[in-house]
């Protein structure tokens, strides 16, 4: 029993955990288990990562999965199947040449009204004893009234050949806007190509027992950034605030009817502990860890002695050619059976790529510099497209070596070979993938066994494709997880089934609702600007971080912007600005009175005085802080006295960190109120001294 004759068991994609970049899909599939044990699982992504396929069994005891193997099956499409992408392609193509047509009808066109453009009356030659002649005004008419009615109807085409430019052009914008947002899960118009799973289910006893299956794999192209939206009615002291997300994939399979998890995590991270090793002083050097690489097997070389004995094979182009291919009248030519392959030594009987002795690749060669006695060459290690290359100097020296002219250099010495056994990689270890090359491959290849690789190069151009998802533009204010999550890695969880479909665009998904403290607070700095801002102050309490990105806010059922919403860690508070209050209004006026003190005027003693004044013309009552600075100095002879009721901000209370020298005045003002404010600071310094730009500034 092999994959081809294995049961064939519908999958169902159930759920989906997009990461920063990439996602982890998990599927379902339900059958009856046949008596050995083999099963292929369908409906797998081309782009799917080969190495992170995980299958187990659910609910059934004793039942459990010994082996999981992607294959991918590919067919000639039945006909009259096309799938949408490859009719737009087509409509595409039509339009393009649609397009070109238009575009040279065009051309021709303004070529005509050049050349008609272009007539001008010419006089016959006149010979030197030729008397001067009249011009004929009547021609010169004529000519002129023939090109104006001529560039008339040459005009009215060329302003219905560019209306139909233009409208082929449009079609040809939307379907190449069609084509390149359209779902990669489509199949193509002549190849239909399966990617299955192919399990072997191991403690099966009763022929009728019907398990379930799940798979779990990797895939690249899909990317997700939050986006939130909050529902906020003044005077209350709660907000709804619910997030969203938008994700874009281009996996090669719709999503859909999928639950969908958000993962702030990178997939492509480092797992692997450091590990320390011990320093060993003296020539003893630590023994190298197993490889899983062992030497072929003895006589490898002579493997295919016979087959090539026989000389080469005569080409078969039918069976009524059979005597003209093997020669009319000649005696036949008895082919020997190639010699039975010898017994394999263990699992790695033959390692891939890696030389026979005796063969070309392990010619002995001798020491370059010192002549001495032959050395073979360590075997080489093949590649996973085919072909093997060296792993030291020696192969480079198997070729005999050329005489060196008198005075000309001497040629470099060869590196130094490595020391120690091949270290294959995880593909050319992994020996049930691996194919024996036969007696009609090169003769370096045959007998040894190589991964398959083709199917390799178009698994990888799939995944370069999905991967081109992660290019896209993002939406305005949002922010990659990666950049706003820090140091931590949090999941969310969407609480209803999603459709997201493989077209590599936008899609929003509504995850949650959080509960968020909110209360509205009106912000100025008259110093800079004498305008209020409208505020929200946000608080955290929930035990998950809100990631940065952009938030819709709605007020009393109407909506106001869209703001950034920067990264709330659990307790947090933070500020978001929601844009000038049109209806507080705020007014600042400076004074600067220089005078001297002390004993024989020594001190000038700068007094600065402020006064805001705030206006409330809204219907309800506000609160409003009030942002002052005062000079911060480290002269031990200057001296900063302040004659003010503001207070100084301490770090940790509000929502943000404010500079040295901030004060701040909390003014809640009654609805249609008014209130004034007046602070000031004395500068004290020595006479002898000014600041820096003037003393007389406000």
């Amino acid at each position: 029993m092999t994959a081809e004759t294995a049961h064939r068991w519908e999958s169902a994609l159930d759920s989906v955990v997009v990461y920063a970049q990439g996602a982890v899909c998990r599927r379902l599939a339900r059958g009856s288990v046949p008596p050995d044990g083999l099963v292929r699982v369908t409906g797998l992504p081309r782009s799917l990562d080969t190495g992170s396929l995980r299958a187990r069994v659910l609910g059934a005891s004793g039942v459990r999965v010994v082996e999981a193997r992607v294959e991918v099956e590919a067919e000639p499409a039945a006909p009259g199947i096309s799938g949408v992408p490859g009719g737009l392609r087509r409509e595409v193509d039509r339009l393009r040449g649609e397009c070109a047509a238009a575009e040279g009808r065009r051309n021709r066109q303004l070529g005509l009204i050049e050349e008609v453009g272009a007539l001008r009356p010419v006089p016959p030659a006149r010979k030197r004893e030729d008397p001067h002649r009249r011009t004929p005004a009547e021609a010169w008419l004529k000519l002129a009234d023939f090109v104006d009615d001529r560039l008339t109807v040459l005009h009215a085409r060329l302003a219905e050949l560019e209306e139909e430019l233009r409208r082929v052009e449009h079609e040809l914008e939307v379907a190449a806007d069609k084509l390149e947002r359209a779902s990669t899960d489509a199949p193509s118009a002549h190849v239909a190509t399966t990617v299955s799973a192919v399990l072997t289910l191991s403690g099966v006893r009763d022929a009728q027992l019907e398990v379930e299956v799940e798979l779990e794999y990797g895939v690249p192209g899909a990317v997700w950034v939050p986006a939130y939206r909050l529902t906020h009615r003044q005077g209350d002291g709660s907000g709804r605030l619910v997030l969203r997300a938008s994700v874009a994939q281009r996996t090669g399979e719709d999503w859909t009817g999928v639950r969908v998890g958000l993962s702030t995590a990178d997939l492509r991270r480092r797992t692997d502990l450091p590990r320390l090793r011990s320093i060993r002083i003296g020539r003893r050097q630590p023994t190298p860890e197993p490889s899983g690489w062992r030497e072929p097997p003895a006589g490898l070389t002579d493997l295919f002695a016979g087959y090539d004995a026989a000389g080469p094979r005569p080409a078969i182009a039918g069976a009524g050619s059979a005597a003209v291919a093997a020669g009319i009248g000649a005696a036949p030519v008895a082919v020997p059976p190639p010699p039975p392959l010898p017994a394999p030594q263990g699992y790695g009987a033959s390692p891939p790529g890696l030389p026979a002795p005796g063969s070309a690749a392990a010619v002995p060669t001798r020491d370059v510099v010192g002549g001495g006695a032959p050395d073979l060459a360590p075997p080489a290690r093949s590649r996973p497209g085919g072909g093997s290359r060296p792993r030291g100097a020696s192969f480079a020296a198997a070729a005999p070596m050329a005489p060196v002219a008198p005075g000309s250099p001497a040629p470099p010495p060869p590196p130094e070979p490595v020391s120690g056994p091949p270290r294959p990689s995880g593909t050319e270890l992994d020996y049930a993938a691996l194919v024996l090359s036969g007696p009609d491959e090169q003769r370096s290849r045959r007998g040894r066994l190589f991964p398959a690789s083709a199917d390799d190069l178009v698994a990888a151009e799939h995944r370069r494709r999905a991967e081109a998802v992660a290019a896209l533009p993002l939406p305005g204010h949002a922010v990659r997880p990666r950049e706003s999550a820090g140091s931590f890695d949090h999941r969310f969880d969407a609480a209803a089934r999603a459709d997201i479909p493989s077209d590599g665009t936008w899609h929003t998904v509504t995850v949650a609702e959080i509960p968020v403290g909110l209360r509205t607070e009106f912000l100025c700095v008259p110093s800079v600007e004498e305008t209020v801002y409208a505020t929200l102050v946000l608080s955290n309490s929930t035990d998950r971080a809100l990631l940065a990105g952009p938030v819709e806010v709605t007020v009393d059922d109407d909506f106001v912007l869209t703001a950034a919403l920067p990264t709330l860690a659990p307790g947090g508070v933070r500020r978001v600005g929601l844009g000038p209050a049109e209806a507080v209004r705020v007014t600042r006026r400076t004074e600067l009175h220089e005078s001297a003190s002390g004993l024989r005027n020594h001190t000038t003693v700068l007094d600065h005085r402020v006064h805001v004044e705030l206006a409330n013309r809204f219907g309800r009552p506000v609160t409003v802080e009030v942002r002052e600075r005062v000079p911060v100095t480290s002269e031990p002879d200057v001296r900063i006295e302040e004659r003010a009721d503001w207070k100084a901000p301490v770090d940790g209370e509000g929502p943000e960190h404010h500079a040295p020298g901030t004060r701040l005045w909390r003014v809640d003002l009654p609805a249609g109120g008014t209130a004034a404010l007046d602070g000031g600071y004395e500068i004290r310094i020595p006479a002898g001294k000014a600041l820096t730009g003037g003393n007389r500034r406000s």
